[in-house]
């Protein structure tokens, strides 16, 4: 597996059966390369592309160049290349750990398996937590309702009649205490 993760950090196809001159395909590092001549003289490895746009791109956002400049379409083309090129560059990584997924699972399916399992659990846990979550609210909000459901009985058991509003408010009244 190391020898064949050895393109992506060389930046250069390997030589031998498995060289297929940029046709790509599951296994075979000529897919990383870009471009005919785009890392054959400097040893770039997809990261350090990829590292290298992003830099770009912030650096044409701050750039002095670009502050000062008047010319705002160029500005704007500056920086939509620079952004191109590293989705570009993005594209190439995500195909190179796309294909080295497929190979993994053509080589140690029950590996994958594994991983699925594992993602299932973690999300049926993640899941669990929220169902408990909810209850919690839902029990709170009954309580609520509960309350409010006690509170709207008690006016109907007090006395009805044209005086008994009176009566309730003169009973919450403390009695006047008497001077000594």
């Amino acid at each position: 597996m190391a020898s064949s993760m050895s393109g992506m950090f060389l930046g250069q196809q390997q030589s031998g059966p498995h060289a297929s001159g940029g046709s790509g395909g599951p296994g075979q590092p000529g897919m990383l390369s870009g471009p005919a001549g785009s890392r054959g003289a400097t040893n770039n490895t997809l990261v350090d592309d990829l590292e290298a746009a992003f830099e770009a791109c912030f650096a044409s956002l701050v750039s002095q160049d670009y502050v000062n400049g008047t010319d705002q379409e160029e500005i704007r083309t500056g920086v939509d290349q620079c952004i191109q090129k590293f989705l570009d560059v993005a594209r190439q990584t995500e195909c190179f750990f796309l294909q080295k997924r497929l190979q993994l699972s053509v080589q140690k399916p029950e590996q994958v398996e594994k991983e699925d399992i594992s993602e299932l659990r973690n999300e049926l846990q993640r899941k669990e937590l929220l169902i408990q979550k909810h209850l919690a609210k839902i029990h709170n909000w009954q309580q609520v309702l509960e309350d409010i459901n006690v509170q709207h009985k008690r006016p109907t058991e007090l006395p009805q009649g044209p005086l008994a509003f009176l009566e309730q408010a003169s009973a919450n009244i403390p009695a006047p205490m008497k001077p000594n």
